[in-house]
């Protein structure tokens, strides 16, 4: 890593309040997507693992958070409220918040089929960096950081606004009488407390996209996200 990209990664940090050292090295790596390393020979030091971690970590905690502010919120409720939150589609606003884009490293491919701003790869460098943050800072650190930039997030989940994008999706087809839209849960990985699912959406038996969560109907909801995006509505 050059003093030039040190002094972006350190300009972000300022930019996002973090005011503590921080390793640079591991917030390098939470923005370095596998395709800029495959490009240059290969190598592990790109952002999966730490992703990885990272889901782990904002999912805690953002349960914890709602678990302790929502205590009139039932079991159901609060999964569905954390869903909202954590999901794919809200993580990567968020990262738009933080013109994460500009600072991920990017194979050319990738680059130039606009990777910089595509919903999953800022999901996951954004994951990816909140687990270099809690490396570093541990967790008390991390929650402020956290809650702070999905606490609108966590608001409008709490007033029951949750982003309905298969019924978006059914009011586009069913344009068409003749359209049929179904979905298919396609493999489930993960231990019992920390399931993720991935599931498929077709249009009349045609695949449009695929998508993933922590539960059936969230990965159900992020495929009808993206099955939006293919047929330019979303």
């Amino acid at each position: 890593m050059n003093s030039a990209r040190e002094k972006q990664l350190t300009e972000l940090l300022a930019a996002v309040k973090v005011k503590t050292t921080v390793d640079l090295a591991l917030v390098n790596q939470a923005l370095t997507h596998p395709s800029y390393l495959y490009e240059r020979g290969g190598g592990n030091e790109h952002n999966q693992r730490l992703e990885f971690l990272g889901d782990a970590v904002v999912g805690l905690i953002t349960a914890r958070y709602l678990y302790e502010q929502y205590p009139e919120k039932t079991e159901g409720e609060l999964t569905r409220m954390r869903s909202a939150v954590v999901c794919e589609a809200s993580l990567a606003e968020a990262a738009r918040t933080l013109n994460l884009g500009s600072y991920i490293l990017l194979g050319k491919g990738e680059e130039l089929t606009g990777g910089a701003e595509r919903a999953s790869n800022l999901a996951d460098c954004l994951e990816a960096l909140i687990g270099a943050l809690y490396l570093t800072l541990g967790m008390e650190k991390t929650k402020r950081f956290v809650i702070s930039l999905l606490r609108n997030k966590i608001e409008k989940a709490a007033g029951g606004s949750f982003s309905d994008y298969k019924t978006q999706l059914q009011e586009h087809i069913q344009r068409n009488p003749d359209n049929r839209v179904c979905y298919r849960i396609l493999k489930e990985e993960g231990p019992e407390h920390d399931k993720r699912f991935y599931a498929a959406v077709y249009l009349n038996e045609r695949e449009l996209a695929r998508g993933k969560g922590h539960t059936k109907k969230e990965a159900e909801q992020m495929a009808a996200l993206r099955a939006l995006k293919v047929l330019g509505v979303g």
